[in-house]
Order: structure tokens, then sequence, then C-alpha cells
């Protein structure tokens, strides 16, 4: 019985050590992981669109009162990613009826938005110098934060309900792109 109790009581012992380290390894104070601290951003893999933007769900959107180009978005390509990225496709006129075509991602946790290709003759062709930039809040042409402000973000918190993006997106409600108003709270021309 005293070899039995010899031979089992290392393992018996690395048994109950295994035990009590697993019950610890979700404490932060001891597994040394803060459960408070940012999360390290992976953006998930991106598919170009397979089409161009359909006509029918184009909505337009207003930017500011400084822009002369007109903006729309195909609310049929807006993808709300698990990594926090908001993904759509983004048509801008100019007033000679040039049109530019993109497709883009926001992300609002820290409010920056990614080109990842452009549509040309038909055909979507990737960025190869894509990176994440800044979006401006103070250039005439400022699209994304008006997107981002407007319907895209909950603050600095992705909006997670296509629903409401769609809601906030309506042309008589969207606030991204404030209009200008006078003293007494009437739009301006």
């Amino acid at each position: 019985m005293k070899i039995l109790m010899k031979r089992t009581l290392p393992y018996f012992c690395g048994a109950i050590f295994g035990i009590a380290l697993s019950a610890c390894a979700g404490d932060a104070l001891i597994s040394g992981v803060d459960p408070f601290a940012p999360m390290v951003f992976k953006e998930g893999t991106t598919t170009m669109p397979l089409n161009p933007p359909n006509q029918v769900t184009l909505v337009p959107f207003y930017v500011s009162q400084h822009t002369i180009f007109k903006f729309a978005v195909d609310t049929d390509s807006i993808l709300i990613g698990t990594d926090g990225v908001t993904r759509y496709i983004v048509v801008m006129k100019s007033p000679g009826g040039n049109v530019q075509t993109q497709y883009e991602g926001i992300r609002c946790d820290s409010f920056q938005w990614r080109l990842y290709g452009t549509l040309e003759n038909g055909v979507w062709r990737e960025n190869p110098l894509s990176t994440w930039r800044a979006i401006q809040s103070n250039i005439p042409n400022r699209y994304q934060a008006s997107l981002a402000q407007g319907a895209f973000c909950n603050f600095n918190n992705q909006e997670k309900s296509i629903q409401t993006i769609l809601s906030s997106l309506n042309p008589n409600g969207f606030i991204g792109g404030q209009k200008p108003t006078n003293s007494f709270n009437i739009p301006g021309n």
C-alpha cells in the first residue's frame, strides 16, 4: 500500500496543482490579462463587390453647404462587419456629370476610413495602396464624416442594426451633414 501511495502521490499532487492553476486562470490579477485593456484591431477579409451600385437603392445624402458634388450610398451594399468595419459603395457626381464610384469602409472606434477600390469601366479595381486614414470633418467633401456621424456610427461604436442605418439615411431626417440654419433655426439655401 505504501508503494502504491508513493507512486500515485506525485500524480495526485500534479492533478490538484493543475486544477488550482486552471481555476485561477480567469482571474485578471493572477492571469495578468486586463479585461479593460483596449482590444487590438484585426481587420477581417474584404471582398470587392461583384456588381456596380444598384441605381434603385442609391440614397442621396447631404454633406455640406460648401461642396459642389452630390453624394449617394447604395443601401444594398452596406455590410456591418463583425470586425467593427462598416463597408459600403458611395457614388459621387460632379456638377459636370462625371461620376466616381468607390467601395470603402468606416471604423467608428477610431473615426477612420479606407478606400478598398473603385469602379472603372464597369469593373471593380482594388486599391493596392489602401490604408486607414483619419476622417476629416472640416473639409467641403466630408462625406465619410457625414456617413459616420449620421448613420454608420453611434458615437464611437459601430451601429449594428441595418434598419437603424437605413432609417438614419432617410433624406428627410439625415443628420450627418447638418444643413445650415439661421439664428431662428430655419434651414438656409
